[in-house]
């Protein structure tokens, strides 16, 4: 697959993140963590949901196959916009992203390094260390 698509997916993902989490924040003031995190969802599954039935339901007759962990997905979806929510509302969307961001590297690092969770095995070298304490000072200096 073309990396210069996948990466534009990817920075469309981010700008999503971004602007979801704004939305997150402003939803948190008026109505509440647990609110804003089903009305989220609520509207995100309805959506989908339109989505499977207008493109013939997709492999979801499969989902069988899918590791018992892997079904964790949701929940962990409820946690990370709940978080943003949170967060978002009570620090601003740059401290609450970027320290968001900085825990969803180092976590992804060590799911690389040592290919837990069904991940294959991509090292950390000195290069991404860097990287990621680029990123830590970078939120340390955004933070104070």
């Amino acid at each position: 697959m073309n990396t210069g698509l996948v990466l534009l997916v990817a920075a469309i993902g981010g700008t999503a993140v971004a602007v979801q989490g704004q939305f997150l924040g402003v939803m948190d003031r008026q109505v509440g963590t647990l609110a804003s995190t089903f009305i989220t969802y609520g509207g995100g599954g309805l959506v989908i949901g339109v989505v499977l039935l207008v493109a013939g339901g997709g492999q979801v007759s499969n989902w069988r196959s899918i590791p018992p962990f892997a079904l964790g997905a949701g929940i962990l979806g409820l946690v990370i916009i709940g978080s943003i929510a949170f967060s978002v509302a009570r620090v601003g969307l740059v401290e609450a992203l970027m320290t968001l961001t900085v825990a969803q590297f180092a976590t992804a690092a060590v799911i690389d390094h040592f290919g837990v969770l069904g991940a294959d095995v991509r090292p950390v070298d000195t290069t991404k260390l860097a990287g990621l304490l680029l990123l830590i000072a970078g939120t340390w200096l955004a933070l104070r």
